[in-house]
């Protein structure tokens, strides 16, 4: 269902029906300013309603955009992490024994890997979030304005 065809059922909580003529309708006898102002009040509640759904989906792609930096954000910590520990066993490996360098490898080792996970993770989630464009919004308003069209022709 378009946001129009939901706006011609429902206006502002109360129920408005539009009939033709020909279906001897409550409308066949209405004036031309009662259908201009009827139809003014109907455009009216579906661009507010198209502006809520586009607010509305701007605000979870914001989310995920948010989401999918905090993972790159923490990727860069844990690739420092990783770093660090490479630091430490190039200076263990020098002054001790295998045992110290060869666990302070395995560790580096396991970080660099959640590192990996954590920047591809993140990198997909700020993919799904752009463009930043409300799609779905401006199919739905393409599809009522076209729908608007056809009906003015008639």
């Amino acid at each position: 269902m378009t946001t129009l065809d939901f706006h011609r059922h429902r206006s502002n909580g109360h129920r408005t029906e539009t009939h033709s003529p020909q279906t001897g309708g409550a409308d066949a006898h209405a004036s031309v300013g009662q259908l201009v102002q009827q139809a003014s009040r109907q455009l009216t509640d579906l661009v507010r309603a198209e502006m809520r759904l586009a607010q509305t989906e701007m605000t979870q792609k914001g989310k995920r955009f948010g989401a999918g930096g905090g993972m790159l954000a923490a990727a860069g910590v844990f690739g420092f992490l990783a770093l660090a520990t490479l630091v430490t066993a190039a200076v263990a490996a020098i002054a001790a024994e295998l045992p110290l360098w060869a666990s302070a490898l395995i560790i580096a080792g396991a970080l660099l890997l959640i590192t990996a996970v954590m920047a591809m993770v993140g990198r997909s989630m700020i993919r799904k979030a752009t463009p930043a464009a409300p799609r779905r919004t401006m199919a739905s308003v393409r599809t009522d304005v076209a729908e608007i069209k056809e009906r003015t022709r008639r």
